[in-house]
């Protein structure tokens, strides 16, 4: 099934977007248990609405996606954080530009094969593997740790998507590259991984508020992308994730000869205009014209 980009159902999936974008952020605070549920109502709701509008939504290899935009290229392979969804990356859709690619640019949004639940993570929401982030936490005053960790699911997540890149690259990479491959969160730790663990050629990461997971497998395998061009983002103020460990993948990463295009900002665990603004110079000046 594919809708077209073009009219009226343009305009049907950017007021659905956005509307589906509104709840978003009341989902991340303390509501109480009738105002969960209305939210919770209203996203499942608009869910569906944007289940119907978005350009195509199938699934490959065993995974959900969305997929938007033209038939490239280039294409763009972003996954989602913790907790979140397939669909919360259509407004990036828009904002997103690639410069020269005259609106041809193909987005793919995998989504996380598991569902969470309260308590640790919304109603609803999606996820890579079960986070359990309070057991990556020593002390009440600290954030969590993950750099001594390999945790249970990482490696079935990674494998997944390095299917999905391998195995369609005869029906589709070789028409739409480049590739870039990344994502927010738990979803830039699953794309670091996979971009470590394949050999498909990629044109850039992406790494949105990611961290360090399993530090001695990180430093021994970033060698084997040495000259790859990445975009590294990381708000300091971050209480999910710790900032001080996006610093030290970065060093991580440059020693390895990673080509790292690192940008803090003043800001949480999030994707703001400003990194967004940022991410599209990067690929601007990464991407072929």
């Amino acid at each position: 099934m594919k809708v077209g980009d073009g009219g009226t159902w343009w305009m049907m999936r950017q007021v659905v977007n956005f509307l589906y974008g509104l709840t978003r952020p009341a989902c991340g605070r303390r509501l109480g248990g009738r105002m969960r549920r209305l939210t919770d109502l209203i996203r499942t709701i608009l869910c569906v609405l944007v289940w119907m509008v978005p350009a195509c939504t199938k699934r490959d290899h065993g995974l959900r996606l969305v997929t938007v935009g033209g038939q490239g290229p280039p294409t763009l392979v972003l996954l989602h954080g913790f907790g979140s969804t397939a669909q919360d990356w259509l407004p990036f859709a828009k904002s997103i530009r690639v410069p020269g690619a005259k609106g041809q640019t193909s987005f793919i949004f995998p989504e996380g094969p598991h569902t969470t639940t309260p308590p640790e993570g919304p109603t609803g929401g999606r996820a890579w593997w079960s986070l359990k982030l309070a057991s990556y936490i020593a002390s009440p005053a600290a954030l969590p740790d993950l750099s001594q960790a390999r945790p249970v699911g990482l490696e079935q997540a990674t494998e997944s998507i390095r299917i999905l890149l391998e195995q369609r690259r005869p029906r589709l990479w070789e028409k739409s590259k480049p590739l870039v491959l990344g994502g927010f969160s738990q979803g830039a730790i699953v794309s670091l991984e996979t971009a470590l663990g394949t050999k498909e050629d990629l044109a850039g990461l992406v790494l949105l508020s990611g961290t360090i997971v399993d530090e001695a497998h990180l430093v021994a395998a970033l060698p084997s992308r040495r000259g790859l061009p990445a975009f590294v983002a990381h708000g300091r103020n971050d209480r999910v994730l710790p900032f001080f460990l996006a610093e030290r993948l970065v060093h991580h990463m440059q020693n390895a000869g990673v080509s790292v295009t690192w940008f803090p900002f003043e800001g949480g665990h999030e994707i703001p205009a400003i990194v967004v603004d940022e991410l599209n110079a990067f690929l601007g000046r990464t991407l072929p014209k």
